[in-house]
């Protein structure tokens, strides 16, 4: 795969490192998750590919044990709020100092430096920071966070990976690593420049939930069915209008032109009475192979198999059978191979990890009897 051979450190926390963690483990990258001792059940979903060590950070010992770790790592994903790392004497000058090479990815939501650096906060913070979430919703409604998808994943764990991407090949020419200060605040933002750019040229300039793309247009918004379901409508430009027009059944004569802003309220009700008096099956075989940009909208059990998905093997199921989605993007001659065996157990590959590292079996028994590590090999072959 892409990125075999590439050994990564990922100390646990929450949704953003381990999104970025799993991207770079489906890829081929060696990942090992840092996990807390005595730390409870884990609720990191997302450790497909990675091996658990769990570690005392706060102890001495347990920081010369992640110092010795990353002088054999390439990369090491940090998710912790600024200046704690430094606290612990793990901080990217004295780690960096001891292995030139390492790429040091610190995720945080509001970044290392700043007013709100060391403040806690959740996705919808960073949304509402970054400029985001106040074009986010319908007119006359309070803005809303679309899940945690956009800062926690893609403006956090999906741009953190994709700095640690550039530093490796980077690496490759000046053989030095570098600290990577991914911000989920500026990592939303940057996610959403479009919306910026737009601007200039009239496509975002009206208040929320008037413009074109954020459901004030009436051809380009949901619309539900006879049976309970949905269809998504996408027909922007004339001609997938047209063809949106045809399978609905109206005659554009009789309708205000497409781009006339004050009659979008009036044909945004027609087209709801309409898309009400047939169900999500019947739309779609009037729509499919139309060009009319008009699209089921499925649910999360329903995608796997929908026929172009199944097609294209855009889901994947694990040794449960539980479905998720194929790493992306498809690479034709590395493709990712996720694993699709079970999410480690915490501690589970601490013992293996510590020899593969050095430490020797008696080293390794004295900081177990010490509560610096955790090996929880007998919960292996469970």
């Amino acid at each position: 795969m892409a990125l075999s051979g590439v050994r990564v450190l990922e100390l646990a926390g929450l949704a953003p490192a381990p999104f970025c963690g799993m991207i770079l483990a489906d890829f081929g990258a060696q990942v090992v998750r840092v996990d807390r001792v005595k730390s409870g059940p884990q609720m990191d979903s997302m450790a497909r590919g990675k091996r658990s060590l769990a570690l005392n950070l706060k102890s001495p010992e347990g920081a010369q044990v992640l110092k010795k770790l990353c002088v054999h790592s390439d990369v090491l994903i940090e998710p912790f709020r600024q200046g704690v790392m430094e606290k612990l004497g793990l901080g990217p000058e004295r780690l960096l100092q001891e292995n030139p090479r390492l790429i040091y990815a610190r995720l945080t939501g509001f970044g290392q430096s700043g007013k709100y650096a060391q403040e806690a906060g959740h996705d919808i913070n960073y949304l509402a920071l970054s400029g985001l979430l106040s074009n986010l919703g319908r007119k006359n409604e309070n803005p809303y966070a679309p899940l945690n998808l956009l800062a926690d994943f893609a403006g956090g764990g999906l741009i953190c990976a994709l700095g640690i991407a550039m530093a490796l090949f980077e690496r490759t020419k000046s053989k030095k690593g570098q600290v990577i200060d991914a911000s989920m605040v500026e990592g939303a933002a940057y996610v959403g420049s479009f919306l910026w750019k737009a601007q200039a040229i009239g496509l975002w300039n009206r208040p929320r939930g008037e413009n074109l793309l954020d459901s004030g247009a009436p051809f380009y918004d949901t619309y539900k069915t006879s049976d309970g379901k949905f269809m998504a409508v996408g027909a922007l430009e004339p001609k997938f209008y047209q063809a949106l027009l045809k399978g609905l059944d109206l005659d554009s004569t009789k309708l205000p032109d497409q781009l006339s802003f004050s009659d979008w309220p009036s044909l945004k009700s027609i087209f709801t009475d309409t898309f009400s008096k047939k169900t999500q099956a019947e739309w779609c075989k009037i729509f499919d192979g139309t060009d009319s940009c008009v699209s089921p909208v499925l649910s999360l059990e329903e995608v796997s198999l929908h026929p172009h998905n199944k097609e294209r093997r855009s889901f994947i199921r694990d040794h449960e059978e539980k479905v998720s989605p194929r790493p992306a993007p498809l690479l034709s001659r590395t493709p990712a191979t996720p694993c699709l065996r079970r999410d480690p157990l915490v501690g589970e590959h601490t013992h293996e990890i510590l020899k593969e590292t050095g430490f020797t079996p008696e080293e390794i028994a004295k900081l177990q009897s010490a509560g610096i590590i955790e090996c929880n090999k007998a919960k292996a072959n469970l």
